[in-house]
C-alpha cells in the first residue's frame, strides 16, 4: 500500500512537472522580451565551432568567432565570446546541427533542466511543493534567459540540485554539483567559500578537486595565451547595461567605497555561514545573494540565480514570515507586469537582494520564525 501511495504520488508530481514546463515555454513563445532570440547561444555555439575547427586557442580571437556567426546565421548580430571556455566545450556538439534546430534544442535544454531540479529537489509538500516550482520559473528574467539562450539557468539548475544533496549531506555529489558554477563563475562564486566556512570541508574539497582538473583541462585545450587573451578581453569597457544590476548601479557606488563595501558584504557572508553552519540550506543562498550583489556586472538574465535562492528560502523555512516576501518578489517579477512596464527597473532588483541578505545574515544571529520547524526536518 505504501509504495502504491508513492508511485501515484511521484506520478502526480512529474505530470504537474511537465505542466509547469509546458505552461512556462508557452509563456516564453509569446512574451516578446525585445531581445533578438538566441542572440547570446549565437555566440557560444560560434565559438564552439570555433574550437573544433580552428583549434581552442582561438576561441577568444573575435574576428575568427565574429565569422563563425555570420556563417552561422547571416541576419542575427555578432558580438564577442566573453564566457568562460566551459560554456564553449558545452555547446560544441550543437555546432553540427541545422541554427535553429540546435537553438530549440538548447533552449529546451535550459529550461527542462531548470525545472526538473527544482521538481527533483523540492523538500515541501502538496501545493506548497509546486507554488515554489511556478514561483521560480514565473520572472520574467527566466523568460529572458531562455530567449537569448543564457548559460544561466543550467547554472541555477547545478545549485538548485548541490542544496538538495548539500541538505541529505551527500557532499561529495553536492561538490560536483557545484562545478556548476564554471559556467559564469560571478554568479556563485562565494558558494563553495562559504559552505567551507560551514565546515562543509568534503563538499569544499571535491568542488575544489573538480575544478582544478577543470582548469587543467582548460590550459591544455584553450593553452595560457588564449586564457590570457580571455582575461585581457574581460577588463576591458562593460556592455551598455551590464552595471545596473551591480553596486554602481544601485548605489552609485565605485572605486574605494564600492571596493569597501564589498569587502564587508564577503566578510558579513562568511560569517553567518559559519553562524548557520548546521543548517547548509541557507548557507547557499545566503552565499548566492552575496555573490549577485558584489558581482562587478551583470544581465538580466543572471537574475534566475536569485530565483533559485528565492526558491531555496522558501523550501528550507516553511513560516510565512519567509515565504509571503517571496511572493511578492515573484509577482513583482512576473512577465504581466514587466509588459505593462510595471516591473521594477533593473537597477532596483539589487535593493531586494540586499534586503533578503539582511533577512539572512539577522536570522544567523537571530532564528526567525521558521527556524527551529526547518531544524527538524533537516537530516542529521
Amino acid at each position: 500500500m505504501f509504495s502504491v501511495v508513492n508511485t501515484a504520488d511521484r506520478r502526480s508530481w512529474v505530470v504537474l512537472a511537465f505542466a509547469v514546463v509546458a505552461f512556462a515555454l508557452a509563456l516564453d513563445l509569446v512574451v516578446p522580451h525585445g531581445d533578438p532570440i538566441s542572440v547570446d547561444f549565437h555566440t557560444y555555439v560560434a565559438a564552439g565551432q570555433v574550437g573544433l575547427e580552428k583549434g581552442w586557442s582561438h576561441i577568444y580571437d573575435q574576428t575568427i568567432v565574429g565569422i563563425e556567426q555570420k556563417e552561422l546565421s547571416p541576419g542575427q548580430i555578432a558580438q564577442p565570446f566573453l564566457s568562460p571556455p566551459t560554456v564553449a566545450y558545452i555547446t560544441a556538439p550543437l555546432a553540427w546541427l541545422p541554427y535553429n534546430t540546435a537553438y530549440a534544442v538548447w533552449a529546451l535544454i535550459l529550461f527542462l533542466t531548470f525545472a526538473a531540479a527544482l521538481a527533483w529537489a523540492g523538500i515541501s509538500k502538496g501545493w506548497s511543493r509546486w507554488i515554489a516550482v511556478v514561483g521560480a520559473l514565473g520572472p520574467w528574467w527566466v523568460m529572458h534567459a531562455v530567449n537569448v539562450g543564457q548559460i544561466v539557468p543550467l547554472e541555477a539548475a547545478g545549485l538548485v540540485i548541490a542544496w538538495r544533496l548539500a541538505r541529505d549531506r551527500r557532499d561529495a555529489l553536492a561538490g560536483l554539483a557545484l562545478l556548476a558554477i564554471l559556467f559564469k563563475p560571478n554568479n556563485a562564486i562565494l558558494v563553495p567559500f562559504a559552505l567551507l566556512f560551514a565546515w562543509r570541508l568534503r563538499l569544499f574539497a571535491t568542488w575544489a578537486g573538480a575544478s582544478a582538473a577543470v582548469l587543467l583541462l582548460v590550459l591544455l585545450t584553450v593553452g595560457t595565451s588564449g586564457m590570457t587573451d580571455y582575461v585581457t578581453q574581460l577588463r576591458g569597457p562593460l556592455p551598455k547595461g551590464a552595471d545596473d544590476l551591480t553596486l554602481h548601479g544601485a548605489l552609485a557606488a565605485t572605486g574605494a567605497l564600492a571596493a569597501v563595501l564589498r569587502v564587508l558584504i564577503i566578510g558579513a557572508v562568511l560569517a553567518a555561514a559559519y553562524r548557520l553552519r548546521r543548517s547548509p540550506g541557507l548557507v547557499i543562498p545566503l552565499a548566492i545573494i552575496g555573490s549577485l550583489i558584489v558581482a562587478p556586472y551583470l544581465h538580466a538574465s543572471d537574475l534566475c540565480m536569485l530565483a533559485a535562492a528565492g526558491w531555496m528560502v522558501w523550501e528550507e523555512r516553511p513560516a510565512w514570515s519567509w515565504r509571503a516576501p517571496l511572493v511578492a518578489v515573484w509577482v513583482l517579477a512576473s512577465p504581466y507586469l514587466y509588459l505593462r512596464g510595471e516591473s521594477p527597473h533593473l537597477r532596483q532588483w539589487p535593493w531586494f537582494e540586499i534586503a533578503l541578505l539582511l533577512f539572512l545574515l539577522v536570522a544567523a544571529w537571530w532564528p526567525l520564525t521558521g527556524g527551529a520547524d526547518s531544524r527538524r526536518r533537516a537530516p542529521a
